[in-house]
């Protein structure tokens, strides 16, 4: 059993999509905070420095100018949540996060296995907006709404409202809606943990809408191969091979790829980002004013939430006096680039790398592939609770606490330090390389993993007691 925190959405009406004589008004209704027994959203206004906590925020109205592909991103945002890749059985539906700007609205959210991260980015130029506000809250995705997002056309007018607009839903004014859910730690930490592998990815592929159908419908359904399937590149098109080769991309559990499938008759293009050291992918629908980012973990099994490749950041200290300014800087803003943002703080990149990491892991804030930038948002989450829940840090520390840690030698400067450390183990003494083209350890767990899934607590306590020291 995973660990879960009891939580409360209350909702001030139902999100619903209904007929406004020959318009559609699509309402999505959004989390009203600490007041209904769970945390606050936020609805900074434009010019705040920090976010300011509204009962049911209301940032974001405007007609849709193209309503079917609208509809189409949201229900293929709502069909990841709803899906769940290993060990099928009991989900739950977990509502999406949605954060507005001046330039765009995201909603993000994860499949109920952890393995699978969806956004949906619309651009400004999707709406013609009436109020476009900054702040960050969850939305209540029910089923009738999802049903009613089929029935949408391009020919229908659509107008999107994110919040609750009281004075005009005179009809919704006295209707509260509560959704109690055993949420599960492991979603929220996965907001904290997808972001430590987007900026690794690299653009591979770039094909046609037509191409891109014709391999995705050419994927196998039903039950996920236990070995991985490799894509190349095949004339101006994709094809799949069980056979790795040089600029591929590897794949486990194609039917997850399935997702995309509804999609791709409106869309653009598609393209195929990868990391080769991580193995994991991301498949970036594209349209004239939107996109679908759809994000896989390198296995079925491994949720995103379960990884620590933020772990070695986190134990460090080189974000502590660059975090306060960084974060002070962030202000709503839907592009946020690190090199930039040292410049202007007068501050060194990796110090402000690291206390982007370091807020990422604090849910503040995100990172977009396409422009390279963070992003920031407030997760409508008690974070509190969740920051202390690093297994392999708390480890780490305690063993440097109980003197478990001693370093036999050193050599190199800080930038490219060299070290030998030996860390008491549960029965035997672990010896602890750290080097500057990575870190190694002789314990079970790293011979298992390698670096793949973040440092081993062993690793960490010798960085933690090598800083220490310094």
């Amino acid at each position: 059993m995973s660990a879960t925190l009891g939580y409360t959405y209350r909702y001030p009406f139902v999100s619903r999509l209904e007929r406004e004589g020959k318009a559609w008004g699509l309402r999505l209704a959004t989390f009203g905070g600490s007041s209904a027994g769970g945390v606050a959203g936020t609805s900074p206004s434009v010019d705040a420095q920090r976010p300011v906590v509204l009962p049911h925020p209301f940032f974001f109205e405007g007609r849709c100018r193209s309503p079917r592909m609208v509809a189409d991103l949201l229900l293929a945002l709502a069909n990841t949540v709803n899906s769940r890749f290993y060990l099928p059985g009991a989900w739950r539906m977990l509502d999406p996060v949605v954060t507005s700007s001046e330039e765009l609205l995201r909603l993000e959210g994860f499949s109920s296995c952890c393995g699978v991260y969806a956004r949906v980015d619309l651009s400004a130029d999707a709406f013609d907006s009436e109020i476009q506000g900054r702040g960050t809250t969850n939305v209540d995705f029910n089923a009738p709404m999802r049903a009613a997002l089929t029935q949408v056309r391009d020919s229908d007018e659509v107008k999107l409202s994110v919040g609750a607009d009281e004075f005009r839903l005179t009809q919704s004014a006295g209707e509260i809606v509560e959704k109690k859910v055993a949420l599960p730690l492991r979603w929220i930490k996965g907001f904290t943990n997808v972001q430590a592998y987007l900026p690794a990815l690299q653009r591979r592929f770039e094909i046609n809408t037509a191409e891109a159908r014709r391999f995705v419908r050419s994927l196998p359904r039903g039950v996920a191969p236990k070995t991985p399937s490799f894509v190349q590149t095949l004339g101006n098109g994709l094809r799949l091979s069980q056979r790795d080769a040089k600029g591929s991309v590897r794949v486990m559990g194609t039917d997850r790829l399935k997702l995309l499938e509804p999609l791709l008759n409106q869309a653009k293009q598609l393209c195929v980002w990868y990391d080769d050291a991580s193995g994991t992918s991301a498949w970036e629908v594209v349209f004239e004013h939107g996109r679908f980012l759809l994000f896989l973990s390198p296995e079925i099994w491994r949720g995103f939430s379960g990884e620590g490749q933020q772990l070695e950041r986190l134990a460090g200290k080189s974000w502590e006096i660059a975090l306060p300014y960084v974060r002070d800087a962030l202000c709503g803003k839907s592009r946020i680039d690190a090199a930039r943002l040292a410049s202007q703080l007068e501050l060194k990149l990796p110090e402000v790398d690291a206390a982007l990491a370091v807020l990422g892991s604090r849910g503040l804030v995100g990172y977009d592939i396409v422009s390279g930038c963070y992003f920031h948002r407030e997760l409508p989450f008690d974070m509190e609770k969740i920051e202390s829940l690093q297994p392999r840090l708390i480890a780490a520390r305690k063993l440097i606490a109980e003197k478990k840690v001693r370093v036999v030698q050193r050599t190199g400067t800080d930038d490219k330090l060299a070290a030998e450390v030996m860390v008491q183990g549960t029965d035997v003494e672990h010896r602890v390389r750290l080097l500057p083209d990575g870190d190694k350890c002789t314990c079970p767990w790293y011979s298992k993993h390698q670096n793949e899934r973040g440092p081993c607590k062993h690793i960490l306590a010798a960085r933690l007691l090598i800083e220490e020291e310094s």
